[in-house]
Parts: structure tokens; sequence; C-alpha cells
């Protein structure tokens, strides 16, 4: 195995017995982004300087032994719609094109006072919006098991990052499954935490009620470790929870026996693919072999659950990109007036996707419809948090599929937006009710592309999720395969 194939917590053991430096782990994960970005185009920006700098500075911290971080030393990337101080930030937009932000978001500042390496900023959906990475304004960003599918969105070129070992472990942002679904198309693990639990001082803005930072990694132990370091309540952002943060790295064993986990007849309907039903179905009787209670429930407002997210979600991001005006923040286009300068600077910065997802939320927030679409669908919204509520007094957590079916090609669904918009059908529920869910892999289509296991808990409760993904991981050998072993 090499260097840039190691987990996390491999890389970090490795470091600290000595066996191989960070300046060498950095050096084996950038030659990775060399021989192979090329074709997969999983990053926007590769601060090979700034890395190399930052591991020289790992390394004598280690010498020294001045920090017990298990990030110490480790290369990450992160989704190019983190702040950074100094360092390119485009968000995939050409609004942003050319912006260097002053300062670091706060899971950022977290990472870098960890000794985390950061190796470069990943590809995106432009803002955030959309479900396959093919929305930037750069480049599409290729899947590795397969260059001509998508790898997800909008975290995808973060999920394909971590699957090509072009780094050791990344951070993405989640606000209808833009982790956990790319996670499930690259077959890597995806965890979104609680709305809450991880700062978003320094996250460009996409529909604030529903954005969350989680880690991107190779294993469930992995991600355990990433959360620890950016979680956390933060005085500069009012959303985030003063909840004692637990040592989620202690809390992987156990097992599941005993735990009482739901399954929701609505996740298995018409439509779906049949081998994803199967390695979903395989997946919960290996959990019920290892002792775990198996409960039918169901979640009676789950089919309102897509509408509901694109009227918020829309209405949200109308109201957040109003900023981005040629005047105040983004590209300025030459004009002859102050209206037309606001006007062609939005034509000329924003994507199709986004001036689409703008419309539909100012007209849902116009005067005449807000009470007919957003304030119906805060309603209904209320309803689907109700559901997990209800739910969750019968059962510890809930198993679901990830996606409803493995990663389609690139172009396949670019011409029917709304059939896009079904990638997420399985993910969007939990982020209108806040609550915490992890995707791992649990299985390979005939075509070798990896399935997705989605493990939902109860809000501020990543330690069971994380504990029942570790006891499937440990009894599977999913995890372990790389795109290279594909068939």
């Amino acid at each position: 195995m090499t260097l840039a194939a190691l987990t996390l917590h491999a890389a970090s053991d490795t470091l600290r017995r000595r066996e191989c430096s960070s300046v060498e782990l950095t050096e084996a994960v950038l030659a990775r982004i060399a021989a192979s970005d090329e074709n997969i185009r999983a990053y926007l920006t590769v601060d090979r300087q700034g890395a190399r700098d930052q591991a020289r500075q790992a390394d004598k911290l280690l010498s020294e032994n001045k920090s017990d971080s298990p990030l110490l030393g480790v290369p990450l990337a992160l989704k190019d719609n983190f702040l950074t101080r100094g360092l390119k930030t485009t968000c995939a937009s050409k609004i942003l094109g050319d912006f260097v932000p002053p300062y670091d978001a706060t899971t950022v500042a977290k990472l870098r006072n960890a000794g985390a390496v950061i190796v470069g900023k990943t590809n995106l959906d432009e803002f955030a919006m959309g479900s396959s990475a093919e929305n930037s304004a750069f480049h599409p960003t290729r899947n590795p098991w397969d260059g001509a599918r998508v790898p997800g969105g909008s975290s995808g070129g973060s999920a394909a990052a971590v699957a090509a070992d072009e780094c050791i472990a990344a951070l993405g942002t989640d606000t209808g499954g833009s982790i956990r679904q790319p996670a499930a198309c690259c077959g890597i693990v995806g965890l979104k935490p609680s709305y809450g639990r991880v700062s978003r001082y320094g996250i460009i803005a996409f529909a604030s009620s529903m954005d969350q930072v989680g880690p991107m990694t190779k294993d469930v132990r992995d991600s355990a470790l990433l959360l620890e370091a950016i979680a956390g309540h933060d005085p500069a952002d009012a959303t985030s929870v003063q909840r004692p943060v637990p040592k989620y790295s202690e809390a992987l064993t156990g097992g599941v026996k005993g735990l009482r986990l739901g399954v929701p007849r609505e996740y298995f309907v018409a439509g779906m693919a049949p081998e994803v039903e199967q390695a979903v179905r395989r997946a919960i009787a290996e959990l019920e072999k290892q002792g775990a209670r198996i409960e039918d429930i169901s979640l009676p407002h789950t089919s309102y659950a897509v509408a509901v997210y694109y009227i918020i979600a829309t209405a949200e991001a109308s109201s957040n990109l109003a900023r981005y005006d040629g005047m105040r923040y983004g590209h300025r286009a030459e004009a002859a007036d102050l209206n037309d300068t606001y006007m062609l600077s939005r034509e000329e910065g924003f994507g199709a996707e986004v001036k689409r997802r703008i419309m539909l939320g100012t007209y849902a927030l116009s005067a005449g419809y807000y009470e007919a679409y957003y304030l119906k669908a805060q309603r209904v919204r209320a309803l689907i948090k109700r559901d997990f509520d209800q739910a969750f007094a019968s059962c510890d957590a809930i198993v679901t599929p990830t996606m409803p079916t493995t990663a389609f090609k690139i172009g396949e669904k670019t011409q029917d937006p709304l059939q896009m918009y079904l990638s997420d059908i399985y993910t969007i529920s939990v982020n209108l009710a806040g609550l915490p869910a992890i995707s791992l892999p649990c299985g390979f289509d005939k075509a070798g592309l990896p399935i997705g296991l989605q493990i939902i808990g109860k809000p501020f409760d990543e330690a069971t999720i994380l504990r029942v993904a570790y006891a499937y991981e440990q009894a599977t050998e999913c995890h372990t395969m790389k795109p290279e072993d594909r068939g």
C-alpha cells in the first residue's frame, strides 16, 4: 500500500512511529494528484508550496512531541466553499473567481490548529447547488470508479479526492445530502452531523437552515476522529449549539446487540434499483445477525420532502445570494449605469442552475405566494420532523439506502432537473429535520459501482450512528475496496 492510500488513523500512527515524515506523506499525496487528477479533476486549487511548508512545520512539532493531535501532519482537502486565508475560494462560481479570503472558516482554523496539512480546494456544484458535480463553472469532476460517471454532488470533488487517494481525508458540506450522496457514489464514508454541532462560520451560505459541515473519509474511525476535531460551540456562529462534544473515537466499539434499528417502509419503493435494495437488505440482515432488533417503522410525510426542500432551500438561496451584485460582493461587469451593472454582473457571474434556484426562491417568497408556498412548506417541514420524533420513540437509529441508484453517467440528467433532484430523495428529510446521518459502503452493483447504506440518528447522537456504522464495517470488506480493484 502506498502512503497516499493510508487512512487518517493509519497515517497518524505511521507518522508517530517515525516510519515516514509528514513531508514524505504530503509528497506522496501531491504525486498522486499529479498522476491522476488530470482525468478525475477533483481539485480546483492545489496549494503545493503551502502544503510543503505546513508539512515541514508538522515534522518539527512531531520531533518535539508537542502535540497529540491525530491530525498532525496529515494531508487533507477542503471543498471550495470553505474560506481559507490567503488561498483562493471560488465556490466553483465565476462570480467569486478571483476571491482570496482574509480569514479562515472556524473549521479550517481548527484543522490548522490541530496541525493538519491543507493540500487544496476541491470542486463542487456551483454554490453547492447540485447532485452531480457537473454544475461547476470550471469543469465537471469524474467518478474514480468509472470516468464516464458523476461522483455525486455537491461535494463531488472531495469524495473523488478521497476515493482516488488524492488526500487522506476531506471536509464537505451537506444541505440536502451533499456529503452522503457523493460518499455513496464514490464508495467512501460521509457524515452529516446534527444541525448546530459544527460551526458554519466562514462557510459560503447556500440554505442557512440546513447547511452543515462534515467529514468525508476512507473508514468510520477516520470519520469519528475528524468530527472530534471540528465539532463544538463557536461564539461566531449563532446557530452552533453549546453541548459537550463526546469522544467519538472511543464510542465506536460495543456493537449493535440490543439496539433497535428502524427500517422505514417509505424508503423501499418503486423506482429504486433492485441491486441497491438487495445490498441494503443484506446490510440490515448483517446488523440483525449481530444482535440488533429490526423494527418496521413509518415516516408518512416522506413523499413531500423533495417538494418542501426545493421551496425552502431555493428561498434561502435567493436571499443569501442577493449580496452578490457586483457592488458589495463578487464579479463586477462593465455597464452603462448602476442598474445594468447589477443585472449584468449577476448574468455573467452565475451559472444556469444557480439562476434557476434564485428565480424559484424569489417566486416562493414574493407577495401573494409566500403563504401558499414558503409558509406551507415550513408547516410540512414540521410534520416531517414530527415523523422522526415519533420513530425515535421506538428505535435508536434508522437504517435506509443513501441513494435509489448508483452513480449515473455524466450528462444523463442535466436536461431534466427534476430527475436530478430525486437523487437526494433519501437524504433530504434528514436536513429538514436537523438530524445526524452517515453513509458508508455496503456493496457494489453488477457494473462494480459502490452502493451506500445510510444510518440516521437522534439529534446530537452522532455516537450511536458511528457505533452502528463501525459494527457493520468491521464485519464486511466493502470499505477496503479501491477503484483499481474494480473487475
